[in-house]
């Protein structure tokens, strides 16, 4: 991926110099979400789910000197940059307006307007304070524990947790948990799948026009889809438990997560997107 010497994004909290903190009280659709969020990436949704609601002070602020992961978080900002270039474009030709999320820099544990983000929850959205938040660490995670490596299967977890910032615009995310809380688990998990592979998909419609723009590099696509694959729902669960139970499923399998991505690179039209009445897919299921 070519992102060195690009512009940095100013919507940017490098809270990596920042102690703990606590859990915030709250509920709805906050937590549902991280819970729904820490799961695509191997985190454990019962360190949110089950927290206290006890705060504690939370220092934030930026590191004083030079840091091993200064790399990962110019990337981050650039990546960033990107998204926000690309989204505002796409947006204005459908005669919307972009509103660009704040990312979040961190390592080891931070405060959210959804409760504690940790390097155990993963890279997640929080609606409660429309930003994104990322524990840097969880880029080695990605290449060692998950064999995703690669430039572009880091962009693709911002780009994918940028689908969720546009699902919330769009009332999407509100949507579902209303609807959740009145199914079956195992409904509210297929409602779950969905609206993960939505953003998938918007995460292939923004590296459609990363590519426009000459930004990827050959072997990108591969990146992403590796990634998209290796944090499939069959996958994990093979990984951790050895079998698969697809009733447990939440966010889909490898080959939704790649199909859905792969149409969203391919058409590069955020209307192609709508995982939750489509049936084109249920073959990979």
């Amino acid at each position: 991926m070519r992102w060195l010497g690009g512009r940095e994004s100013d919507n940017v909290e490098d809270r990596r110099g920042g102690g703990g903190g606590g859990m915030v009280v709250g509920g709805g659709i906050g937590t549902v979400v991280i819970a729904l969020v820490i799961y695509l990436l191997g985190g454990d949704p019962s360190q949110i789910l089950n927290s206290s609601g006890s705060e504690q002070a939370t220092s934030q602020q930026a590191p004083s000197g030079p840091q091993p992961d200064d790399e990962a978080a110019l990337f981050s900002r650039r990546v960033l940059t990107y998204t926000e270039d690309i989204w505002t474009d796409v947006m204005t030709k459908e005669g919307q307006q972009y509103r660009k999320p704040v990312l979040v820099l961190f390592r080891g544990q931070t405060e959210s307007g959804c409760g504690t983000a940790s390097a155990a929850s993963g890279p997640f959205y929080c609606p409660g304070d429309k930003k994104l938040y990322i524990d840097l660490s969880f880029y080695d995670e990605l290449k060692q524990r998950f064999n995703a490596p690669g430039d572009f299967a880091m962009a693709y977890v911002i780009a994918h947790e940028i689908g969720h910032s546009i699902q919330d615009q769009w009332g999407i995310l509100d949507k579902v948990h209303q609807a959740q809380e009145r199914m079956s688990e195992a409904d509210a998990n297929r409602l779950s799948v969905r609206l993960e592979l939505q953003a998938d998909f918007l995460a292939g419609v923004w590296a459609h026009y990363a590519q426009q723009k000459n930004v990827l590099d050959p072997g990108d696509v591969e990146e992403a889809l590796n990634a998209a694959s290796a944090i499939g729902d069959d996958n994990i669960q093979k990984a951790n438990q050895g079998y698969v139970t697809p009733e447990g499923f939440t966010h889909g399998t490898a080959a939704q997560r790649a199909y859905w991505f792969k149409k969203g690179f391919q058409t590069g039209d955020m209307n192609q997107g709508d995982t939750f009445n489509s049936k084109e897919d249920a073959r990979l299921q």
